[in-house]
């Protein structure tokens, strides 16, 4: 009874590629999720179902709709999360995630995340960190010109997404745009999707995007509010950590 299902809707392509947006630092990962689903027309393949998540349905169109949707096409497999994922159940959600991947054999996971940065206000270009779970695939993000994240720490749902496709030996990439801590950032949202582009060659209208910062910001307050209070259950800000021992 409390395991997590993915129940699909519809016959799901093999060979894609999944990318996850959940609501974390910035939102910077829904944000980008939201406009590539409208970008890419994608429509909902699939959902998640467990007695482990809070009892919450998402209402489109007077319709109910799961918190937690994969959206896709024959090449594109991207799950988000409406509402903040609670901290006790990052684990099982995401090893259901993996996975459910590893069954459809995604050729690769790519996680759209944020990293805070302290003097975000003044900063006017923000950069993209990469960490991967392969050599061969780090390797791959170096050669595309994509700076790594040579040390420091990983919290949240891209982090035991990143461990758990080393694990298992598959390619995986976590992409993380400096950002605000805890406000809705499009901006770096915008610039997370550049380097989707350089990765995976999907085409967006980045301008679009940015023309719409302000009514996202204000939509995105009360979910920023949510995931404020669970990113603080997982430690988040301890990403401005450095570590202190030798790998």
């Amino acid at each position: 009874m409390n395991e997590v299902k993915v129940i699909e809707r519809t016959q799901i392509p093999t060979n894609a590629t999944m990318l996850f947006g959940f609501p974390d630092v910035g939102l910077v990962g829904v944000i980008a999720a939201s406009h590539l689903i409208e970008e890419l027309n994608l429509t909902e393949v699939a959902y998640l179902d467990s007695t482990l998540l809070p009892p919450v349905i998402v209402l489109h169109d007077g319709l109910p709709h799961s918190s937690i949707r994969i959206f896709g096409n024959d090449d594109f497999l991207l799950t988000v999360s409406e509402t903040p994922i609670p901290a006790e159940t990052i684990y099982p959600v995401m090893d259901a995630l993996i996975e459910w991947g590893k069954n459809k054999k995604v050729k690769m996971m790519i996680s759209l995340s944020g990293i805070p940065v302290e003097d975000r206000q003044e900063t006017q270009e923000l950069k993209v960190f990469s960490a991967a779970s392969k050599p061969e695939t780090l390797k791959m993000i170096q050669d595309k010109g994509i700076e790594v994240l040579m040390e420091g720490y990983m919290v949240g749902p891209q982090a035991i997404m990143l461990m758990r496709c080393s694990q298992v030996d598959l390619p995986a990439i976590t992409l993380l745009a400096q950002c605000f801590l805890n406000y809705p950032d499009p901006e770096a949202a915008a610039e997370i999707l550049k380097s989707l582009t350089i990765l995976v060659g999907v085409k967006v209208d980045i301008a679009k995007l940015l023309e719409k910062g302000e009514e996202i910001r204000l939509k995105a307050r009360d979910v920023m509010k949510r995931t404020r209070e669970e990113m603080s259950k997982v430690k988040k800000t301890q990403e401005y950590d450095s570590p202190v021992y030798v790998s």
